[in-house]
């Protein structure tokens, strides 16, 4: 396989050609590989010392670039003039959020009892015949301001249901139900959670959600080898391997930035936004119902207008936090792996010999 910093030596366009590659390869591989492909939640995932190899470095590295240059336009009068002109672009969508994020939802909960035998997602089957008309009422409850406590709770109660017959780890791609649970709760009462806003706890359940599925991306690349045999063409000549590294990059990176700087963080809403509609005009309905509820937050996101003045430090500790991020969710993903699926498994897949970054 070409390596990433050789392909760096050789093309004066690096920056803005692999940019549009791992944008593009996020958009083709942003179906939910669980939905679509055979998949072992158990088995051995790939080696961190597979993992973080060269290439792997050199795309962090290139992500990075990039939010540091978000993070370097915030406070600029370009990065001003360019969150007012969102401010005036999405007003409609900031008035009324709340209400896109309840109609979305709305539609995801009767697709789900159109379709029956389904907990909240696709891959998460069941013959609970009971399920698909508490989803309806769950539906229902979502017309009145004051009966979304009932909805909220019905998502807590249904990941939690996830949860004993599918296990902790497998749930642990979906925190962003959660997030909109809270939301959905906290809309209702006029409440804040610890100080944050229900769009900010949303947010932070959204991004946390995206980092842990580009890890497995990383993890568990064969998942996606029958999408990719089916449609070669997403990876753009790259080989399979590369193709998802950058894939899993970019999806951590701009899921980070959601949690960072008002700017870079809306920005982010918006490429994700994009992102999963162009992965529903290629993958189909399954894709449509399944991301309807993060797209509805991330639209949200995207138009909240909240501001924090941009400072230096922003850009100065962006590199510290996203390499922090980066190894706890590694960390986090492989230890509990190993501690849910195999007390061996630390030593096999060369935790002890972990590369610096």
């Amino acid at each position: 396989m070409t390596s990433v910093s050789s392909f760096w030596v050789r093309s004066p366009v690096m920056l803005a050609g692999a940019a549009s590659f791992l944008l593009a390869g996020t958009g083709a591989a942003s179906a939910h590989v669980k939905w679509f492909c055979a998949f072992d939640v158990a088995g051995q995932p790939r080696g961190l010392e597979q993992v973080l190899c060269t290439d792997f470095e050199w795309l962090t590295g290139l992500a990075l670039l990039c939010l540091m240059f978000g993070c370097l336009t915030e406070g600029t009068p370009l990065g001003t003039a360019i969150l007012n002109a969102l401010d005036r672009v999405t007003a409609l969508a900031r008035v009324n959020s709340a209400l896109i994020v309840r109609a979305v939802m709305g539609f995801f909960l009767v697709s789900l009892w159109n379709l029956g035998g389904i907990i909240l997602t696709p891959e998460l089957k069941t013959d609970v015949a009971w399920i698909p008309w508490l989803q309806l009422a769950m539906a229902g409850g979502l017309l009145w301001k004051r009966t979304l406590p009932f909805t909220a709770a019905g998502i807590v109660f249904l990941f939690g249901f996830a949860v004993w017959n599918y296990g902790v780890f497998h749930l642990a791609d979906y925190p962003v139900f959660l997030g909109v649970a809270a939301f959905l709760a906290l809309t209702a009462l006029d409440r804040t959670l610890f100080g944050q806003r229900p769009i900010d706890v949303v947010r932070i359940a959204a991004a946390i959600t995206l980092m842990w599925a580009s890890v497995e991306k990383w993890a568990y690349p064969h998942w996606t080898d029958p999408l990719i045999a089916a449609k070669p063409g997403m990876t753009m000549g790259a080989s399979p391997e590369l193709f998802m590294q950058a894939a899993g990059v970019i999806e951590f990176t701009l899921a980070f930035a959601l949690i960072w700087t008002p700017l870079v963080r809306r920005a982010s809403a918006i490429i994700l936004t994009a992102v999963f509609v162009s992965a529903i005009v290629e993958f189909g309905k399954i894709d449509a119902i399944g991301h309807s509820g993060i797209i509805a937050v991330l639209i949200a996101i995207a138009a909240d207008n909240a501001r924090v003045p941009a400072t230096r430090r922003d850009v100065v500790l962006a590199p510290v936090y996203y390499a922090s991020a980066l190894m706890l969710f590694l960390g986090v993903y492989y230890f509990a792996h190993s501690a849910l699926y195999g007390a061996g498994y630390a030593t096999d897949a060369g935790l002890g010999s972990v590369p610096v970054i």
